[in-house]
């Protein structure tokens, strides 16, 4: 066989008037598939009728060993073809189908054109291609799989004297073939338009034998073949085919003038002055869907309603483009620092947001700020270094050029290492530590560091996926980038379901998103969304709740780091589902819609203090040793790559933390044992290496400001046991930025 149809199998029906172009190919490249084939014999103005042309390309078909059956039934009557293929082969199941509408043409300038010249050709090609694909979008999605072609053609991309009502019915198939794209992408169907050209009973009377026989359906059909595998991910494109060369088709949109002034009328001069301008395409836009074109449009509105500056066009300012991203001058960028200033309200009022009620007696500890038990949610952290990223100082980092109207948020990683305060002031610092190269689009990696003076709280990680921005030939991945993990491939150990309301979108917005997506129902229309969405980190809350509920009896100091992959939005008002397994002291959790079992949180675990481990509650609260910070990023090293550490190092360190000259605090970095572990108190069997400092002396040398070994050598670092062991050290302690 030339193709693999996959493991699905591929169905093909071929339907038409004239026989065209990929019969015999569809014959060749198919034969190990079943095989629909439709036609009605008729000549190329959809006159007569005759069986011979399908009968002849079904016996191609099995004559290359496949099986195929003969309908003759009109595309009008697209039931009948579909029912006609599940009689033969008693269901279209797990096969994907392939619509490939061909034509018949009745030319005529449009002076000329007739009622039946236009009714004729609309009905085979228009009306055709939607009863036939009509009759079996149930099938696909109940199988929740499909690929479907439209068979455009270039007369309907570019316009073609004579051809009026044939251009007319083409392009209604591209804008047909993009709408169910849009429809079918929820059940796995994909709905591509192709244009090929290609030798057939229609073009042999325009063109010469020899190029009739250059452009074989031959070099066409390879391409229809990928559309269809299960493989193939494209949705919603267009192409064109012919000679063994395919090219994608895209919209290309002018920047484009504001031509008018606030409470002054536009005016056609206006246009005629600013003509030059709106049809200049340097650095032309490609919006690629109707909430794009929208928000581009709307976008306007503001600076205009307000009297500012507009632009040449709407998106100017924050325009991307895939060669607009230069990471080696993005990557270490600082943003300026952002600092929040919050009291018990925002706690209670956060927790609220996150579904939260005094209707549970747990929860008052985290809504009345006179419990004596009185805390901050955990999740809380991300409020404070959101802001960092909301205030704008993306758009002005060198070497990032964002359109923020395609910017999505795709994963979330905190990490605690205090207790949140229930008021104060914290001060947040973002770098941009990674800018991905996805393909389909860019994934920034933005670290937020969040102190209370000069204490290190916690740490966000935003992982902003903007669409569209790839293709700088950037790496794809970075071992910066906290990873998503899987859970066990077994049943929940715990589900439990809680039930947002309608307001908790306009709710958890007061925490300081503000994003209008979720609370205006015009915005919401123009992101493809039927009603305002619950914010991603909304549901991030809840899930770190029920995480906290479940497995922490609700003491937020043994909570330690959350990371989720945002999936699907939720509506607010819907019921959600959290199914979590607990492995060690890692819990990994999914979180679904319970309406529809859509996955809206993946990859996600919450990592917790043992009860006996070190955890931010032992911290002192005053006079606080400053190793804690570095033993908690130990920790976290280990929990994320322990594996790997263990295989590199392979030994047993204990360290001995002194202050004012007195033992401090003894810790043991197990790295020799399973996974790895760091456990706060001496080892309970012999270490391998023994190290002797001070807090402060400690933190020198990890930082960089002092050299162990004249640290060593001085007597400020003792060390006891096997000391060559003690280089290995540097896999654990290198890249300080964190520490």
């Amino acid at each position: 066989a030339r193709g693999d149809c996959g493991s699905r199998g591929v169905l093909v029906l071929i339907f038409g008037r004239d026989n065209c172009t990929t019969h015999p190919i569809i014959a060749y490249l198919f034969f190990s598939c079943w095989n629909k084939v439709n036609d009605l014999g008729a000549d190329i103005k959809g006159g007569g009728k005759s069986s011979a042309a399908a009968d002849k390309v079904v016996e191609e078909i099995r004559a290359k060993g496949g099986k195929a059956v003969a309908n003759y039934d009109s595309v009008e009557d697209g039931e009948k073809v579909i029912q006609s293929a599940l009689d033969a082969f008693g269901r279209i199941g797990e096969n994907c189908l392939c619509v490939a509408t061909y034509r018949i043409l009745r030319d005529r300038s449009f002076a000329r054109t007739s009622d039946l010249d236009w009714d004729l050709i609309h009905r085979v090609h228009l009306r055709g291609a939607f009863f036939v694909t009509r009759a079996a979008w149930s099938h696909m999605k109940k199988q929740k799989f499909g690929r479907i072609i439209m068979t455009a053609s270039a007369a309907g991309i570019y316009g073609n004297f004579g051809q009026a009502n044939y251009s007319a019915a083409k392009l209604g198939m591209l804008g047909l073939s993009n709408t169910l794209a849009i429809e079918g992408r929820n059940y796995n169907i994909h709905c591509n338009t192709l244009a090929p050209v290609a030798g057939s009973r229609l073009t042999e009377t325009v063109m010469t034998p020899e190029l009739v026989a250059s452009l074989k359906p031959e070099y066409v059909a390879p391409m229809v073949l990928w559309l269809c595998h299960e493989q193939c991910q494209e949705n919603g494109a267009l192409f064109e085919a012919g000679a063994g060369w395919i090219g994608k088709l895209r919209w290309e949109r002018s920047q484009g003038c504001v031509v008018r002034q606030k409470n002054q009328p536009m005016t056609p001069e206006a246009v005629r002055d600013q003509w030059d301008k709106i049809c200049d395409f340097t650095d032309a836009t490609k919006p690629t869907s109707v909430q794009e074109s929208l928000q581009s449009i709307v976008s306007v509105l503001a600076p205009l309603e307000s009297g500012g500056e507009v632009g040449a066009t709407p998106t100017t300012a924050a325009s991307a483009s895939a060669s607009g991203h230069n990471p080696a001058e993005a990557v270490g960028q600082k943003l300026p620092p952002s600092t929040f200033v919050f009291s018990p309200t925002q706690c209670i009022l956060y927790a609220l947001g996150v579904g939260m009620s005094t209707k549970d007696p747990d929860h008052l500890r985290f809504l009345y700020e006179r419990h004596e038990d009185f805390g901050c949610l955990p999740t809380f952290g991300v409020i404070p270094a959101q802001a960092a990223m909301m205030d704008g100082g993306l758009s002005a980092i060198p070497g990032l050029n964002i359109d923020f109207t395609r910017v999505l948020h795709g994963e979330q990683y905190l990490e605690l290492y205090k207790p949140l305060p229930t008021s104060g002031t914290l001060t947040s610092q973002a770098t941009v530590a990674a800018v991905l190269d996805k393909g389909s689009g860019a994934v920034i990696l933005l670290d937020v560091n969040t102190y209370s003076g000069d204490q290190l709280i916690c740490f966000n990680q935003f992982s902003v996926f903007v669409v569209g921005a790839g293709g700088f030939g950037g790496s794809r991945t970075s071992d910066k980038a906290k990873a998503a993990l899987p859970p066990p491939k077994r049943a929940p150990d715990v589900v439990m379901i809680d039930s947002t309301t309608r307001d908790q979108a306009a709710l958890y917005r007061l925490s300081g998103d503000w994003n209008p997506l979720h609370i205006d129902p015009s915005f919401a229309a123009m992101g493809g969304f039927q009603a305002p969405i619950l914010h991603g980190l909304c549901s991030f809350g809840f899930a770190a709740r029920h995480v906290l509920k479940q497995f922490a009896d609700n003491d937020p100091s043994r909570f330690k780091a959350i990371k989720v992959r945002f999936v699907k939005p939720v509506m607010p008002g819907q019921l959600l589902q959290t199914e979590m397994w607990k492995e060690g002291n890692r819990i990994h959790l999914q979180c679904k819609v319970k309406e529809t079992d859509a996955v809206v949180l993946a990859g996600a675990y919450v990592d917790l203090h043992g009860a006996s481990e070190a955890s931010p509650e032992n911290l002192p609260q005053h006079g606080a040793l400053q190793s804690e910070l570095v033993f908690a990023e130990i920790g976290r090293r280990i929990n994320d790559s322990g594996s790997e550490l263990v295989k590199k190092v392979n030994a047993v360190f204990a360290w001995e933390i002194t202050k004012d000259g007195k033992s401090a605090a003894e810790w043991t970095v197990d790295l020799k044992n399973g996974s790895g572990s760091l456990r706060r108190g001496a080892p309970s069997g012999k270490a391998d290496v023994t190290l002797t400092v001070s807090d402060e002396d400690f933190v020198e040398v990890v930082q960089g400001r002092l050299n162990p070994q004249k640290a060593f050598f001085s007597g400020k670092l003792k060390v006891r046991g096997n000391i060559m062991l003690s280089q290995k050290l540097e896999v654990i302690l290198k890249d300080n930025a964190k520490l």
